[in-house]
């Protein structure tokens, strides 16, 4: 099989500021295999989670170094393609990217797009958030009235964890919550960004004022020794983003939250994302996908496992103003994917 590589920048439309800091841009990778005259597309995109940040400068020169080592597979040997990733260790962003174009091109080859390849119910899958990142609390007001002019937005997560302190984040989340339709349903994620004290102290209001669950309240390096306590202290479910890459981490996890947030580039792909999905609800944990500076082509990727999630936070490419890509589709709330064989991507205009 052959395999090209291309960079592609796309730009928010509104920057979007977590605890970590502010992106407005993104240079993303989109991979291509091609055999039999079928080509299968991928995407990685950079992130910063983890001991490791992965660049888009490590991204490709993995893909790039990869690529002959490759061309004596097939599309179809996913397993023994998926054991060289990991041998040669692999970040998992570029092997989300392969992983994806290698799903891609069998749903082609098949004539089949993957959701209805793996059986799954499109009317199962729930209706996605949409992020109102870290600001004042006029800001906030305004971000949501952005949303609410080109997407009927009934479920809002909210970035806390705000460098001013728990105060800046009551008062942002109040704004929130004063702007938003009556019935939305509100998340918070803070992305690591409260002390243990900050997070009981967080869990216990936010409960009072209708919010839903909040996720990854504790730093990575520090939720495994706390998370058991704020577990059994909080009214709210607890759900964790940065402390859960692969399904491997679950079982540690189990005891300790409620719930994990998938994401592609954390996970390396469709297959690990699956896995992780299954080894999650059979330690009786919700499951939940998100995603990070992606494009339509990702999140579509991820939508094919929709059916499967119990809530979706796959909101990235609507913040963006030049995706290259169309696909998954919004219907009434909903990220749904189309009938298009494989992921069911296509150019957006020929922007790329």
């Amino acid at each position: 099989m052959q395999i090209q590589i291309q960079t592609f920048t796309v730009h928010k439309r509104f920057p979007l500021t977590i605890s970590r800091g502010t992106t407005a841009e993104s240079n993303n990778i989109l991979v291509k295999i091609q055999q039999e005259g079928i080509e299968g597309w991928g995407e990685a995109s950079p992130f910063s989670s983890g001991e490791k940040p992965q660049t888009t400068k490590i991204l490709q020169q993995a893909l790039e170094q990869l690529t002959p080592t490759l061309k004596k597979f097939t599309p179809l040997d996913r397993q023994q393609i998926e054991q060289v990733l990991i041998e040669l260790e692999i970040p998992s962003a570029a092997r989300a990217a392969i992983d994806m174009a290698l799903y891609d091109w069998v749903g082609k080859k098949v004539g089949l797009p993957l959701w209805r390849l793996w059986g799954l119910e499109r009317n199962h899958i729930v209706p996605i958030s949409v992020t109102i990142g870290i600001s004042t609390p006029e800001a906030a007001k305004q971000r949501v009235r952005n949303w609410l002019e080109f997407i009927d937005a009934r479920v809002l997560k909210v970035k806390l964890g705000s460098p001013e302190g728990i105060e800046a984040d009551k008062a942002m989340l109040m704004a929130v919550k004063e702007e938003a339709p009556a019935d939305a349903l509100l998340y918070v994620d803070a992305n690591g960004g409260w002390s243990l004290e900050d997070a009981v102290k967080m869990c216990d209001w936010l409960a009072t004022v209708g919010v839903i669950y909040v996720e990854q309240p504790l730093a990575a390096i520090s939720a495994i020794a706390d998370l058991p306590h704020l577990y059994r202290r909080s009214p709210l479910p607890i759900f964790v983003d940065e402390s859960c890459f692969a399904a491997k981490d679950i079982p540690v996890l189990a005891e300790m939250v409620h719930g994990i947030n998938i994401k592609l580039m954390k996970s390396g792909g469709l297959t690990e994302a699956m896995r992780m999905v299954y080894v999650a609800k059979a330690c009786g944990l919700k499951v939940m996908f998100g995603c990070y500076s992606d494009s339509c082509l990702a999140n579509t990727a991820a939508a094919q496992l929709a059916p499967l999630a119990d809530y979706l936070d796959l909101d990235s490419h609507l913040n963006l103003i030049d995706d290259p890509f169309i696909g998954a589709v919004m219907e009434k709330g909903r990220l749904l994917p189309n009938d298009l064989p494989g992921l069911g991507v296509c150019l957006n205009g020929g922007m790329i």
